[in-house]
């Protein structure tokens, strides 16, 4: 069975924009903790009461930069979202522990597609979590680029890391409703990610969700891949 790509919203602010995402057929709400730079962040109460608010069919994601996994793990426990993206690099061995410690919920591992490493990075990690989201951050700048860049990358890479690992991939980076159509068809990802692409004046806007689901549409089913 093939499905088209779901969408994650990120970078959502308040209830009501969860609420305008959630309406216009977003299956995933991005919820920004601290970080060392980019956009989106909200204070972690109101992470909590956003995740609170989201459907059970609605996953919620907790992007955080921490790398230590009882740091994350206490982070999560606050915050109850049914997920955590990690935006920087943690060891196998955090990672073996986060797993242990969050038994339950959805790991998520950015990796910045920079060159051929990021193909290495992507092999050594997919085993310990549920899905892989590439990016176009740069963490290795002295004030780190993690996420929110609204940047492209390469994603002929994208393609070779997708056919590379066995679990769940999400594109983000740059998207919008003009490219999506290009990204769907070359990388056929799990998931599709994006902060800057549906926002006027960094808040959500409506017109360009619209446009960027209809296009999302039109763009046809992903190939399948398990979830």
């Amino acid at each position: 069975m093939t499905h088209p790509p779901i969408v994650k919203v990120c970078c959502i602010s308040s209830v009501a924009e969860a609420a305008l995402a959630i309406e216009f057929g977003a299956k995933a709400l991005g919820l920004v903790s601290a970080m060392p730079s980019g956009p989106g962040v909200i204070a972690e109460s109101l992470i909590a009461e956003i995740a609170a608010f989201a459907p059970p069919d609605i996953a919620t994601f907790l992007l955080t930069s921490l790398q230590r996994a009882d740091a994350i793990a206490a982070q999560h426990a606050a915050l109850r979202t049914s997920t955590v993206q990690l935006v920087d690099a943690l060891t196998v061995e955090q990672l073996q522990r986060l797993r242990a410690l969050l038994p339950d919920v959805q790991l998520v591992q950015v990796i910045h597609v920079a060159d051929a490493q990021s193909l290495d990075q992507a092999r050594a990690v997919s085993p310990h979590v549920d899905a892989i989201l590439l990016d176009s951050g740069n963490p290795l700048l002295a004030v780190k680029e993690l996420g929110g860049t609204g940047r492209t990358h390469d994603w002929a890479l994208s393609r070779r890391i997708r056919d590379a690992i066995s679990i769940p991939l999400f594109l983000a980076g740059g998207l919008h409703a003009g490219n999506v159509g290009e990204a769907i068809a070359t990388v056929q990802p799990f998931g599709l990610d994006l902060c800057s692409g549906v926002r006027t004046n960094g808040s959500l806007d409506p017109a360009k969700l619209r446009a960027f689901m209809a296009a999302v549409a039109a763009a046809g089913p992903r190939a399948d891949t398990s979830a």
